[in-house]
């Protein structure tokens, strides 16, 4: 492998590594926009593939967010 086809490598994974940082953020969202909603963490872990300690941690660091607002 050369010098260019590494960079160019390097460059694409950095840039999924950009857009995975987003999804992440937007899954996030919508766990607490679900819970919210009155959407089981049962379902939300079902449907996420998360564990329902993971989903009640993105749901609490919103309320953590939300008071340190205040």
């Amino acid at each position: 492998m050369d010098k260019r086809s590494l960079e160019h490598l390097a460059r694409r994974f950095r840039e999924s590594e950009t857009r995975t940082d987003i999804l992440r953020k937007e899954l996030a969202e919508a766990i607490r926009e679900a819970s919210k909603d009155g959407v089981l963490q049962k379902e939300i872990s079902e449907a996420t593939g998360y564990t329902r300690q993971q989903i009640r941690r993105i749901v609490l660091t919103n309320e953590s967010d939300t008071d340190a607002a205040e």
